[in-house]
């Protein structure tokens, strides 16, 4: 029987090659099986077996089978199914730079079914809603700046469950819109308390109403780094062709920045890691925090990121404008600050790749952004 890596996609194995051999620091895993089953299902066609699989990653050796490369499925209706298989393999473009021998390249995750790359860790957490039986007989209810939430209120409608989300009352007026056309009930939070406030009140409306509620939980939900550590990672290391050297992603809930930076340390000797925050504690970039000013979310692991870097609302907005005019590419204002420290990188550099997360696009800004 011949197997690939779940790992690196490597050259087909043998069982015993799959159950020990070793590819850079990293061992091959052929069909491990995380602790929330479906998480972490991988394999391809026809194959069915067990691997030595790391402890310490949470995961156990466990037969699974494994269909087409991707996750496993809980049964799902309809054509929910269609759409959960269409979320990530999003294309990797290459950004304007302004240092010869630096090429900057950007995950374009607008093109996600929801709309951003936040379709990859709701629904990683809505399947484990799903395999743990939470779902979808309780109400999904979490926190979010929009973007989860409206992934979530995605999920909710095509799978056939109840959505509550907390959400600051200055989300713009676009994302409120896009929630509300999906059914999902609002929670709407005090702007100066940011997602911080929304997360304190999605806290509250479960103590109230514990059989009502599941608490996704995003901030500290294993499932939303391990979505990024499973796909996206991966899919910039093949993008990439492995020549990768810095990794650049907005730190909001963090686990983009955590789960990706995870994948990209095990494949690629020597990358760099760089966090994207907001230089304010009080800004503009909707979906990230500044860490020291804001409720650091739990999942964030700080010895993943090497450095973190501070980007104004001003500059991040002035970023987006550059990337609509001068590429092609209309996005919205986190993308702007993914850019812009991106281009900080590339001026201390003679050579190297730079990829970036580009989360979402900037039509959800368009009465806030793109004003003037």
């Amino acid at each position: 029987m011949r197997l690939r890596c779940r790992l690196c996609l490597s050259q087909p194995l043998s069982e015993a090659e799959g159950r020990g051999a070793r590819l850079g620091s990293s061992t091959h895993l052929v069909n491990a099986m995380s602790r929330e089953p479906p998480l972490a299902a991988f394999s391809f066609p026809g194959t069915l077996s067990t691997c030595e699989a790391p402890e310490e990653r949470g995961v156990m050796k466990t037969a699974i089978e494994i269909r087409g490369g991707k996750p496993a499925l809980p049964a799902l209706p309809g054509g929910a199914r269609g759409l959960v298989e269409s979320i990530g393999l999003t294309p990797l473009l290459p950004l304007p730079s302004a240092t010869s021998g630096v090429e900057i390249l950007g995950k374009a995750e607008w093109l996600n079914p929801g709309g951003s790359v936040k379709d990859r860790t709701a629904w990683s957490i809505v399947r484990s809603g799903l395999w743990a039986g939470r779902l979808p007989d309780r109400t999904l209810l979490d926190a979010s700046s929009g973007n989860t939430a409206i992934a979530y209120a995605m999920l909710g409608a095509a799978i056939g469950f109840e959505v509550a989300l907390c959400v600051p009352e200055n989300a713009s007026p676009e994302r409120l819109r896009i929630l509300r056309a999906y059914g999902a009930a609002l929670h709407l939070t005090a702007a100066l308390e940011g997602t911080d406030g929304s997360i304190l009140e999605a806290r509250r409306l479960v103590e109230e109403a514990p059989e009502r509620y599941w608490y996704a939980d995003q901030y500290s939900n294993a499932a939303n780094w391990r979505a990024h550590f499973e796909t996206t990672g991966l899919e910039i290391w093949r993008q990439s062709g492995g020549r990768i050297t810095h990794f650049v992603a907005g730190l909001g809930t963090t686990g983009t920045l955590v789960g990706a930076g995870r994948r990209l340390v095990e494949l690629t000797e020597g990358i760099r890691i760089i966090g994207v925050e907001p230089l304010e504690a009080l800004h503009g970039i909707e979906g990230l925090k500044n860490l020291d000013s804001a409720l650091r979310p739990p999942i964030y692991d700080p010895s993943t990121v090497h450095e973190r870097l501070r980007i104004s609302t001003e500059e991040a907005q002035r970023r987006a404008r550059e990337l609509a005019l001068d590429a092609g590419l209309f996005l919205g204002t986190s993308s702007g600050a993914a850019y812009a420290a991106c281009l900080q990188v590339a001026s201390r550099l003679e050579r190297g790749t730079i990829v970036t997360i580009l989360p979402d696009g900037g039509e959800r800004y368009l009465s806030e952004q793109w004003t003037a």
